[in-house]
């Protein structure tokens, strides 16, 4: 990932994790779904079926804010992103988020709050999970 054309974090194999906060989400959601995260079985075993988590296979996680996962497309042609919570609510539950995933031990790199990303992807298989508290 690159911010200003500088590298700012660069993970290995795991997950991408972009991570919408809502307004009215909280620290208890945040560790909650941190933990969905490390556990969630969506990684192959010997039978190619989806059963270790990122800590079986110490995985790491790269982890990106994207208030924009939180837009309204419902009326008109530009959405709307009022069920995203303030910067300033949202950024300590995205450290939260992110100190609750290195708690369980997964090695998380971090985007940079409110910048502007450049993220590069190698997407290693067929997973996209949508994931709600």
């Amino acid at each position: 990932m690159t911010v200003d054309g500088a590298v700012s974090a660069e993970s290995g194999a795991g997950l991408l994790v972009l991570l919408g906060i809502a307004a009215g989400d909280d620290a208890d959601i945040a560790a909650r779904l941190a933990t969905k995260v490390a556990n969630l079985r969506i990684f192959e075993n010997e039978e190619g079926k989806f059963n270790r988590s990122l800590l079986d296979v110490g995985g790491e996680a790269l982890v990106v804010s994207q208030f924009t996962l939180l837009a309204d497309t419902g009326r008109g042609n530009r959405p709307s992103f009022t069920e995203a919570a303030r910067p300033e609510v949202a950024e300590p539950l995205y450290e939260r988020f992110c100190r609750s995933l290195r708690e369980t031990g997964v090695r998380v790199e971090t985007g940079v709050f409110g910048a502007y990303m450049a993220v590069r992807l190698v997407n290693d298989g067929p997973v996209t999970i949508i994931l709600e508290t």
